[in-house]
C-alpha cells in the first residue's frame, strides 16, 4: 500500500485514539485501587458537555480542559458515595452512572446542539513535524495529543515507583493487609475514583475541544465502553493501554475513510467495526487473564474505617 495513504491514516489513528487513552487511563487508575466503574461513558459525556459550556463562556481552552476534568471527578464521586460510603454494588452503580450521565448531558445539551466552541488547534512541533513519516503521524497534532504521550510512562512510574502509587495499589490488591499496615484503604479508593473520573472527563473534553469543536448529543458514541474493554486488554498496564487506544483509534479512522471513499460495504457494517474488535479483544484477554490477573480485590467493597 502507498505510504502516502498510510501516513494520514496513522495520524488520524493517533487523534481518534487520544480520547480513548485519557478515558482508559482514568478507568485503569480507578481499578488499580479495587473499584470497578462501569460509568465511564456517562463521566465522559459530563466532561464533554462541561468543556463545551466552559469554552463558550470563557474562551480559554486550558481552563476549559481543567474544568472538564473537575466535572468528571465530581460526577465520578457519586460512584464513590454509593460504593465506598453506602457499600452499594459497584456494577449496578456504574451502570446507573452511565445512564444518569448520558441522560443529564443530553438533556442539558439540547439547546446548543450543533453549535461550535473554541478549543485546541493543531500545533506542529518545529523540527519534529518535518521528520519523514513519523513527523506527520506523531508531531503535527494539538497540545492535548502531546500531553497524552506523557501520561502512560508517568502512570507507570507512579504506580510502580512511588509510595503513594504503591499505597493505591495495596488498596486494590490487599485492602485488609493495607489497613493492618496503617493505611486508610477507603481513602485510597476515594483517590482512585475521583482521579480516575478526572481523566475520564479529560477524555470527554477532547471530543468537544479538539476532535469536533462542537457539541452534539451522544458525542462519545460508546467510547466509554471501549475504554473499559481496553483496561482488560491492557492487563492494567499503561503502556499496553496506549497501544490499545491507538489500535482502536485506527479502526475508527479506517471506518470513516472507507465511508468517505464510497465503499460498497453497508455503513451499518462499518459502524460495527470498533465494537466487533471490542468483543474480539475481550475474548483474547479472557484467555490470558491467568498470566496478568486483575487487582485481587477489584469489585469487592471494604468497610470504611470506624
Amino acid at each position: 500500500m502507498n505510504i502516502d495513504l498510510l501516513v494520514p491514516l496513522f495520524a488520524a489513528a493517533v487523534v481518534s485514539g487520544t480520547p480513548l487513552l485519557y478515558a482508559t487511563l482514568g478507568e485503569l487508575c480507578t481499578e488499580k485501587t479495587g473499584v470497578l466503574n462501569l460509568g465511564v461513558e456517562g463521566v465522559m459525556l459530563v466532561g464533554c458537555l462541561a468543556a463545551f459550556v466552559t469554552a463558550r463562556l470563557t474562551g480559554s481552552p486550558w481552563l476549559t480542559f481543567a474544568a472538564a476534568g473537575l466535572a468528571g471527578g465530581l460526577f465520578a464521586s457519586l460512584h464513590g458515595v454509593v460504593c465506598l460510603l453506602s457499600q452499594g454494588t459497584q456494577v449496578v452503580s456504574g451502570l446507573a452512572l452511565t445512564l444518569l450521565g448520558t441522560g443529564l448531558a443530553n438533556y442539558l445539551g439540547t439547546g446548543p446542539v450543533g453549535q461550535a466552541a473554541p478549543g485546541f488547534a493543531p500545533l506542529p512541533i518545529p523540527g519534529l513535524a518535518g521528520i519523514p513519516v513519523l513527523g506527520p503521524i506523531l508531531f503535527a497534532h494539538d497540545p492535548l495529543v502531546y500531553l497524552s504521550y506523557l501520561l502512560p510512562p508517568l502512570f507507570w512510574l507512579f504506580f510502580t515507583k512511588t509510595r503513594p502509587g504503591l499505597h493505591l495499589r495495596a488498596a486494590g490488591e490487599f485492602p485488609g493487609a493495607a489497613t493492618a499496615a496503617g493505611l486508610n484503604a477507603v481513602a485510597c479508593r476515594w483517590v482512585g475514583v475521583v482521579a480516575g473520573g478526572f481523566f475520564m472527563g479529560l477524555g470527554g473534553a477532547y471530543l468537544s475541544l479538539a476532535y469536533t469543536h462542537l457539541w452534539t448529543n451522544n458525542l462519545t458514541a460508546g467510547r466509554g465502553w471501549i475504554a473499559i474493554a481496553l483496561v482488560i486488554f491492557a492487563f492494567w498496564r499503561p503502556g499496553r493501554a496506549a497501544f490499545g487506544a491507538y489500535l482502536f483509534g485506527g479502526i475508527m479512522a479506517l471506518q470513516l475513510r472507507l465511508q468517505a471513499a464510497g465503499t460498497t460495504l453497508p455503513s451499518s457494517l462499518l459502524l460495527m467495526l470498533p465494537y466487533v474488535l471490542t468483543v474480539a479483544v475481550l475474548v483474547f484477554s479472557a484467555g490470558r487473564r491467568r498470566t496478568a490477573p486483575a487487582p485481587a480485590a477489584l469489585g469487592v467493597n471494604i468497610e470504611p474505617a470506624a
